[in-house]
């Protein structure tokens, strides 16, 4: 991996590798810089085998630094810039890097860390290093919304063919990155696009207008959106969303979360089932399912049926496998056995024997076509009846007034546990949408027991820039101090 900007400079060196707020860095800088950087990390210490952990925003420093690690036969650690310091310190004392890039030295004492923005040297040669492999190609962070930090450290070598595309690129796309570069998605969906000669289009931060206006102005072939992005495209006013052209798109994927069917089909209508794709699976790689916009035609809801390399399963309370249409856990066995495609640093999967669950629950059709249903760990049981949060929220998120929603459970005397919704609303709303109105809205959409006892307008972004939410941490922040619900 580390060999491979200058293989694509050899080829076409003026050519753009990476584009951030219009500034283009080419194939033949890329390599110069990456060449520099990773001296100055071998000056630091850093050797084959090492990990160095990552904690640097969306920019071209960022790809920099991640060649720069494969280029010594290292492996990077990848983590957000925003981390407050006690989840980063319980990282990097779980990860024991050699290297911390990004963050501030005196965040991180007796530690090894250079700040964003350190300039290497320019005596520092940028010549060719000679190639080294890392035994693994990245290690993810994950698990901060549990406050148990974990690492999944993938068990592919950093090698790559750069004549493979994944997941339908192409050797040579323009490829847009809406996301954050500390998500597993982006990371390696980005980076697999610069692997085969790719030119990344980067934002800083996700804007819904602004992503159609790159589409458009970069001709960009291939995007990975979540379907929080979706939703704030979505609700881009008519004129806006639908000016710029995005006659270049070949492949929309989207990930990481439940997407609505509403909102999916809307998509599919405005851009064609052809171009909409869609993958479920975790960064651990056990197993992963994909379904085309047309294949989900026939199989609303669906997520797809299980990729070559793996087996998948449906396992209920009784430990026996689910019938089609039942729901229970989902597992995975990858075609090398348990742990051939990963490894955690502090946690343990669970298992099933050989098979592992990232915790979701769903059920399988009679084609083989899986549905998810909901994460086990946010079902809340209100006076017995199962509710699955991501339902209620799907019905939230379609009212036109609503930008985010979560659902979660809260400690009740009666019930055991009441469903109670924060609810983001429009800015042009927040003056004339009520409780009650969104109350109104899903009575005549959900069964009466699965409509939220107590709502909370809040005006904060709910998910980050991923999709992703800390539902464990709104629930114990609400515990501890009761919200004014209505």
């Amino acid at each position: 991996m580390g060999s491979l900007p200058a293989h694509h400079a050899a080829h076409d060196p003026e050519r753009a590798a990476v584009t951030q707020d219009e500034v283009s860095v080419s194939w033949r800088e890329l390599e110069a810089r990456a060449n520099r950087r990773a001296r100055l990390f071998a000056a630091s210490g850093v050797s084959e085998g090492d990990f160095v952990t990552i904690a640097l925003p969306n920019g071209v420093e960022f790809y920099e630094t991640s060649f720069a690690i494969w280029k010594l036969g290292a492996t990077p650690n990848v983590v957000s810039s925003r981390l407050p310091d006690a989840e980063l310190r319980a990282i990097v004392e779980l990860v024991q890097p050699r290297l911390v890039v990004g963050p501030d030295p005196g965040r991180l004492p007796g530690w090894q860390v250079l700040p964003a923005g350190h300039t290497p040297d320019p005596s520092l040669s940028d010549a060719a290093l000679p190639p080294k492999v890392a035994p693994y190609w990245k290690a993810m962070s994950s698990g901060g919304s549990t406050g148990r930090p974990k690492i999944i450290v993938d068990h592919n070598p950093g090698v790559w063919d750069p004549a493979v595309g994944l997941l339908g690129q192409q050797p040579g796309d323009v490829l847009l990155n809406p996301g954050p570069l500390y998500h597993n998605a982006p990371f390696s969906l980005m980076h697999a696009g610069l692997f085969g000669g790719g030119h990344v289009v980067n934002m800083d931060r996700f804007d819904p207008l602004r992503a159609l206006e790159l589409i458009a102005r970069h001709r960009v072939q291939w995007v990975n959106f979540v379907p929080t992005m979706m939703h704030r495209i979505w609700r881009l006013p008519q004129e806006q969303r639908t000016a710029p052209d995005l006659g270049s798109l070949r492949v929309v994927f989207h990930m990481a979360s439940a997407c609505p069917m509403w909102l999916k089909e809307q998509w599919i209508g405005w851009l064609g089932a052809e171009r909409i794709f869609e993958l479920y699976g975790g960064t651990e790689r056990q197993g992963a399912t994909v379904i085309s916009g047309t294949e989900w035609l026939a199989h609303k809801g669906s997520v797809g049926r299980i990729q070559p390399g793996s087996r998948l399963r449906v396992v209920g309370e009784n430990g026996k496998d689910c019938a089609p249409g039942e729901v229970g856990e989902i597992f995975f066995l990858p075609d090398g056995g348990r742990g051939s495609t990963y490894h955690y640093i502090g946690a343990d999967a669970k298992s099933l024997d050989d098979w592992e669950s990232i915790g979701d629950m769903g059920y399988v059709d009679a084609d083989d076509y899986l549905y998810i249903v909901d994460r086990r760990t946010d079902l809340i049981v209100s006076g017995g009846a199962n509710v699955y949060p991501a339902e209620v929220e799907a019905a939230l998120d379609a009212h036109p007034d609503v930008s985010s929603s979560v659902v979660i459970g809260l400690p009740d005397e009666d019930l055991g546990h009441r469903v109670h919704a924060l609810v983001q609303l429009t800015p042009e709303a927040r003056e004339r949408v009520s409780a009650d109105d969104l109350r109104a809205w899903l009575e005549t959409r959900l069964v009466r027991y699965k409509v939220p006892r107590s709502f909370e307008l809040v005006d904060d972004f709910l998910r980050d820039e991923a999709g992703k939410v800390r539902r464990s941490a709104l629930r114990e922040a609400r515990m501890a101090r009761p919200p004014a619900a209505a």
